[in-house]
């Protein structure tokens, strides 16, 4: 068998086996292992390493879709100088997902605009490299879906959606007031999640204000206790992270309203 059936033959058998890229790279690559001289064995690494990649990237682009990030923002892009209130050497060891590992929760509270949701969404794209199942949902969206499904007496089907996944996201527990029959699906998925899974809550309303969120301070209190067990709560306080080049370029802005919470627990 000359050289060309022989790659046309390894083409055939790599699709069959769905190792395409290793299949797409196979001339290009045999040219280079003729032409360095490399071994087989380091010829069929290279083509493994390229196919493990691509099945990597393949996955990533994947799982993002799947997590619903409403933005792709890292921890690189994140201006820490513009919020010193924010203990960055903390952040990127969060970002090292040790509190998925122990089923720990993320609460960051503050003020509107001050880089919430960017930390939240940037831990979020970090445990998607590691292949940690993630989901991203506002504290709304949330509210809604489960209110619609519970009318349509799917309610445990769709509970799923926020129980499954490792890490889940709830981004902006607002002041708006909630219902009692939504507060009560919102614990169910704290409580359904307790010790499990992880959740990251960006919040603009501080741990006492939470009865009043809720409707029901007993709800709250029950709901705090689970979240706050095993937990780190990030407070950050200053201007908008939205409107800092503005600031900087001197325009003034009216003050931020704040928020605060717990201790780190």
């Amino acid at each position: 068998m000359n050289e060309a059936m022989a790659l046309e033959r390894a083409d055939t058998m790599l699709r069959e086996l769905g190792l395409t890229r290793m299949a797409d790279l196979l001339p290009s690559h045999a040219e280079e292992a003729a032409r360095e001289s490399l071994t087989y064995t380091q010829f069929i690494a290279r083509l493994l390493d390229a196919e493990v990649e691509h099945r990597y990237q393949r996955y990533t682009a994947a799982f993002m879709r799947l997590a619903r990030f409403p933005f792709l923002r890292t921890l690189g892009d994140f201006d820490f100088s513009f919020q010193p209130s924010i203990d960055e050497r903390q952040v990127k060891e969060l970002a090292t997902l040790g509190f998925v590992e122990s089923a720990t929760n993320i609460l960051m509270l503050g003020p509107p605009g001050v880089g919430k949701t960017h930390l939240a969404v940037a831990l979020g794209i970090e445990a998607v490299k590691r292949r940690i199942s993630t989901y991203f949902v506002t504290a709304q969206e949330l509210i809604s879906d489960l209110r619609k499904a519970y009318l349509e007496n799917r309610f445990e089907r769709r509970l799923k959606i926020y129980t499954r996944p490792r890490l889940l996201i709830l981004d902006e527990m607002t002041y708006l007031p909630i219902e009692p029959a939504d507060a009560a699906h919102i614990f169910r998925v704290v409580a359904e999640r307790y010790e499990k899974g992880s959740i990251i809550i960006t919040s603009n309303v501080s741990y006492g204000n939470w009865g009043q969120l809720l409707g029901d301070a007993i709800l709250a209190g029950a709901l705090l206790d689970r979240l706050l067990h095993h937990s780190v709560t990030i407070n950050i306080r200053g201007q908008s992270y939205r409107l800092k080049d503005k600031l900087r370029a001197g325009v003034p802005l009216p003050a931020q309203p704040t928020a605060g919470g717990g201790e780190q627990g």
